[in-house]
């Protein structure tokens, strides 16, 4: 992810807890109060609720019927009450949801999360289904059945969900928590041929994603890559088709580092990089030599193909500590230009063979295609851009380089997803030249004018009522560019601590009433038949603990 906070990739587990505690000692209690169908806060007290929660924990079919029944009719009342948009929100499951092994991580404790999250209003959950788990015995060998049992229980809950296809590396980036490399046998063929994978100017090669410059070789045992990505989408397709367009409602295409369309241009591996530093481009495998050779010699320059700029710095400078990127930097010549169309036309048709593939397979089933744009927003206020340039994305002071992208993607009927969200320039280091807003102010013009739906995430890990007030403010718009979708980040012990929780709850609420009521109040305030309130355990002899682990 973009910027991402060292997430806790923990579940919730369930546990019984004993003993007298003082007052002052707190549980974190899943309760189920009865909801009337109105627009108003149903209040219960505390006796009442873990009474409730003790009664229905091992919840039947019926009572799930009855709780379903309930929250159609607060829908339905809410509707009602609000005649504003509603943005859906999605929350990310945990990057280690499913095992090595392939299978679903703590099953247990994932059913009373999801449990947790339709009650809070929720749509639905996002996860990443890793190339490196799914296809690890060999190729065209899937393993499915882990993401099977998560689909049916998204099923049984009512819940959505928004299926990553994950074709890098899980670890080496901020917010990587674990760590799922790409498949042995493709890391196999990476050992036997370096150069399949995306290298800088001094020859430090990238395991995280396969280069974009080998897209249409045959170097993955006879298959190119972008076959493999193909085979791939087609075997989920075959796997999940009766739940494509009604459970599944969203697949997002990878495309790059995090899943990004984008260079890793920014790793944070062994401390290769850090925040703000401009990045270094990525060109120096010997099939995108061979791609700027060609190129250079199409225009005429034969010198200019002999490797990318020699003074674009190093990872973690400042765009005035180089020649290129400076303020009438070499990025602003006929050289700099030449380099930066081809360096960032690569990236887009990488973008566009793979939604192509996307689009060809998954067209007809109800299911929507996304695809991920990072958040670049260190160095967006200099004219040269820096850090969105070594990242593939030509976007300067004099040119607009995320209007091609939302027409690439428009091509394909495909979802821009972008990052950043939450982030507030004045939040920002001024060292940093940083300006989220006008980011996103930016991207938001960019799918206007495609006339492509904008969908969000969160860059970093927050659950202040300052960053959801400010994903509210952004998902809202009075030139019909607002949010189609927005996807939290991310579900973890934090997430169900009773002062985020209960934010999440409010948020979700606001995000349903097209943020009308942006309010992030004391009390819980949800529309929902479940949520978390911390109670003294004198009101109850045995109650049961979301405790993380």
């Amino acid at each position: 992810m973009t910027l991402t906070l060292q997430s806790s990739t923990s579940f919730i587990n369930i546990k019984e807890t004993k003993g007298v505690k003082t007052p002052d000692d707190f549980l974190g209690m899943v309760s189920y109060p009865q909801t009337k169908p109105s627009c108003r806060l149903v209040a219960k007290s505390s006796m009442q609720e873990a009474q409730l929660f003790h009664e229905t924990i091992m919840v039947n079919p019926m009572e799930v019927r009855e709780n379903e029944k309930r929250e159609k009719l607060h829908e339905l009342t809410a509707t009602h009450c609000n005649s504003s948009i509603r943005v859906p929100v999605f929350v990310m499951l945990p990057l280690d949801t499913m095992t090595m092994g392939g299978h679903l991580n703590k099953p247990r404790a994932m059913n009373v999360s999801l449990m947790a999250l339709k009650s809070s209003g929720a749509e639905g959950v996002m996860v990443d289904a890793w190339w490196g788990l799914v296809e690890k015995q060999g190729p065209l060998k899937y393993n499915w059945e882990g993401y099977a049992e998560l689909v049916k229980m998204c099923q049984e809950h009512g819940l959505k969900l928004q299926v990553v296809m994950s074709f890098h590396q899980c670890g080496g980036n901020v917010g990587d928590s674990c760590s799922i490399p790409l498949p042995p046998w493709v890391l196999e063929e990476i050992s036997k041929n370096p150069d399949l994978v995306y290298t800088d100017r001094s020859g430090q090669r990238n395991p995280e994603y396969i280069s974009l410059g080998c897209d249409q070789l045959p170097v993955l045992k006879g298959r190119t890559p972008i076959q493999v990505y193909t085979d791939y989408m087609r075997s989920f397709r075959e796997r999940f088709n009766d739940y494509l367009g009604n459970v599944i409602v969203e697949i997002q295409v990878g495309m790059g580092p995090c899943g990004e369309l984008r260079y890793p241009a920014y790793p944070e591996s062994n401390g290769t990089w850090r925040f703000p530093g401009i990045g270094e481009f990525q060109c120096y495998d010997k099939y995108m030599r061979a791609s700027l050779a060609a190129a250079a010699k199409a225009a005429g320059k034969d010198d200019w193909g002999q490797g990318g700029p020699h003074d674009s710095g190093q990872y973690n400078q400042f765009p005035e500590d180089t020649g290129f990127f400076q303020r009438d930097g070499t990025w602003n010549s006929e050289y700099g230009q030449f380099f930066l169309e081809w360096y960032s036309r690569k990236l887009l048709e990488h973008g566009d063979r793979i939604l192509a593939a996307g689009e060809s397979i998954y067209q007809g089933t109800g299911a929507k295609l996304s695809g991920k744009v990072a958040g670049i927003h260190w160095h967006y206020n200099t004219r040269s851009h820096a850090a969105e340039l070594t990242a593939g994305y030509y976007n300067t002071r004099h040119r607009d380089g995320y209007l091609p992208i939302a027409r690439m993607l428009a091509k394909h009927r495909v979802v821009l997803n972008f990052t950043c969200m939450e982030m507030r320039d004045g939040e920002q280091p001024q060292s940093a030249n940083c300006s989220p807003e006008g980011l996103v102010r930016q991207v938001k013009t960019a799918t206007r004018t495609a006339e492509v739906e904008l969908a969000g995430e969160n860059a970093l890990e927050r659950y202040d009522a300052g960053a959801y007030s400010q994903v509210l403010a952004t998902s809202m718009s009075d030139s019909g560019n607002g949010l189609s979708a927005f996807t939290f980040l991310r579900m973890n012990k934090q997430l169900f601590e009773p002062e985020n929780w209960r934010n999440l709850v409010q948020f979700v609420k606001s995000m349903s009433e097209g943020g009308r009521n942006a309010s992030f109040p004391e009390c819980d305030s949800s529309r929902t038949d479940l949520y978390v309130r911390f109670i003294q355990e004198s009101h109850s002899k045995k109650a049961i603990e979301i405790a993380v682990v």
